[in-house]
């Protein structure tokens, strides 16, 4: 049973795991991706523009689930090896859609092991891999619906402070 009053152990911490797993995980993407010369951030980008063909900074923001604060430096990089373009829509200028060049359409099939060699490097069989992703999808939208509710619980005890403060 856990004691409440002291500190969780590294073995007790989901969160440690999760972190770990996260930090190996790069590596070995970082090992694969160093001959495309391309990020992990980078190669997601990618995978999303490779199966959609092109699509708006806000959905691919939504899809890898980044800031844009994150997005717009990613993309320049992208864009500045000759691997993809941003344009501002003619119909909507707040828009910016982001299509593939020929150079970023032909690194795909350069990169198409990469994901094979992390399924292999998993050591799950395909039951067990989709069963991972399931549960850590249901964690990451828990964890993040609670981070809003702290967040708003935060913000509103902000706001009760500075009205009494004005009160004053």
């Amino acid at each position: 049973m856990l004691d409440a009053a002291r500190p969780l152990a590294l073995p007790e911490m989901v969160c440690f795991d999760l972190a770990a797993t996260s930090r190996t995980l790069t590596a070995l993407y970082r090992e694969l991706l160093d001959d495309l010369g391309l990020t992990y951030p980078q190669y997601l980008v990618l995978v999303v523009l490779w199966r959609e063909g092109r699509c708006t900074i806000g959905e691919l923001r939504d899809r890898l689930r980044l800031d844009y604060g994150t997005m717009t430096p990613l993309l320049r990089r992208l864009e500045n090896a000759g691997l993809l373009t941003r344009t501002r829509r003619t119909d909507d200028e707040r828009s910016v859609l982001v299509e593939l060049t020929v150079a970023g359409r032909e690194l795909e099939p350069r990169a198409a092991g990469v994901a094979r060699e992390v399924g292999h490097a998993l050591g799950l069989t395909a039951t067990e891999a989709a069963a991972l992703q399931q549960t850590l999808r249901t964690v990451a939208d828990s964890v993040h619906r609670r981070t809003a509710e702290l967040a708003a619980r935060r913000t509103e005890s902000a706001a009760r402070g500075d009205r009494a403060t004005r009160q004053r």
